[in-house]
């Protein structure tokens, strides 16, 4: 009797360990389901990440691949070249224009400065923006109004170039000559230094800037107009023809031909010593007789350059205009000046009247 109770009990207790280790057992497969279930929807969303597209961050793209089955992750860095932007001689269509001597300038002349004679035109009747070369007409204003030059000058916040923000050595507060601000505007294209001349100007800039359209309209500059010192508005046109006709007029001003043609100057600013450079790199050529020059260049403009130079023992006057690449200008230069050379002098149409040795365009 003993015997069977015991067996009952000892029946009883394996039958509830049996239950209590079948729900365990139970309980642990439900938990490894569900893990599993977690594992499969981490996965699910790792194949989506690598499914997807390459995903742009910055300049930076994240790419994701499998390589053997095994996730890799690689980053690209993205190079873009930057946008060209079209002046305003190509969105004339004057890019279309081509000549003998592949110039990169879309507009160009050569003129013989003793009889005015046309050696090399192309599309120099186009009115277009010539940047900075606006600072010879500014220098011509400033020394034919006999101001003082010795007069120190302030640069103050109006003279802070707002529109490109082109930069500038000088400071707001700078305080030069009259004759330091000009020598600068003409040999380093300083913007702050030209919008001072034009501010201290009688009657203020407004004043200045008519001044410089009637200086155009007296030497028959029909194609030119101004609105500011510096020439960093689009707006500031000139045809190639007429701009011969400003550097004529210039040439006959000593200032205007030293303060141009410095390769580099030490000027005071504030009692202090600066040292500044030209931005034409020819004038410190010794293999060019540069007598007066200006460049110039904002986007619309494209490279522009102004300039008197003796070639062959002929002084010439030349004008490039919306010049594509940073030495361009200076490299079309080069070229009119290897084409003089190499012409004989009775093809040069020296006399009066002759017809240009080479003319096109619009």
């Amino acid at each position: 009797m003993y015997k069977l109770a015991l067996s009952a009990v000892i029946s009883l207790m394996f039958a509830s360990a049996g239950l209590t280790t079948a729900s365990v057992a139970q309980a642990a497969t439900a938990q490894s389901a569900a893990s599993k279930k977690a594992q499969v929807k981490k996965v699910k969303a790792r194949q989506t990440v690598r499914l997807s597209a390459p995903r742009v961050e910055g300049r930076v793209v994240k790419r994701i691949t499998r390589v053997n089955g095994r996730k890799k992750v690689s980053y690209q860095r993205l190079i873009t070249a930057a946008p060209a932007f079209a002046t305003m001689g190509d969105l004339a269509g004057l890019s279309a224009t081509r000549d003998p001597l592949d110039l990169k300038s879309n507009v160009a002349l050569v003129l013989d400065q003793a009889n005015s004679e046309v050696l090399f035109e192309k599309n120099s009747n186009i009115a277009l923006p010539i940047a900075s070369i606006t600072k010879m007409m500014t220098g011509l204003v400033v020394v034919e109004a006999e101001q003082d030059m010795d007069e120190v000058l302030t640069v103050t916040d109006e003279d802070v170039d707002r529109a490109k923000f082109s930069s500038s050595r000088l400071r707001v507060g700078a305080q030069l000559t009259r004759a330091n601000m000009l020598h600068i505007a003409l040999m380093s294209s300083e913007n702050r230094a030209a919008s001072a001349l034009g501010r201290n100007y009688p009657g203020g800039k407004p004043a200045f800037v008519e001044a410089m359209n009637a200086k155009a309209r007296e030497l028959g500059m029909s194609d030119t107009h101004y609105v500011d010192s510096s020439g960093l508005s689009k707006m500031n046109v000139a045809s190639a023809r007429d701009l011969a006709k400003l550097a004529m007029a210039a040439y006959e001003h000593p200032m205007l031909r030293q303060f141009s043609t410095d390769a580099n100057a030490i000027v005071e600013a504030n009692g202090r010593p600066m040292q500044f450079g030209t931005t034409n790199r020819l004038v410190a050529n010794p293999d060019w007789s540069i007598g007066l020059q200006k460049t110039g260049f904002i986007n619309e403009a494209g490279r522009c350059l102004l300039m008197q130079a003796v070639i062959e023992g002929r002084s010439v006057i030349m004008v490039f205009l919306d010049s594509k690449g940073t030495q361009s200008r200076v490299a079309d230069a080069g070229r009119i000046r290897k084409w003089i050379e190499a012409l004989k002098p009775a093809t040069l149409n020296i006399g009066a009247g002759s017809a240009p040795v080479y003319s096109t365009g619009m």
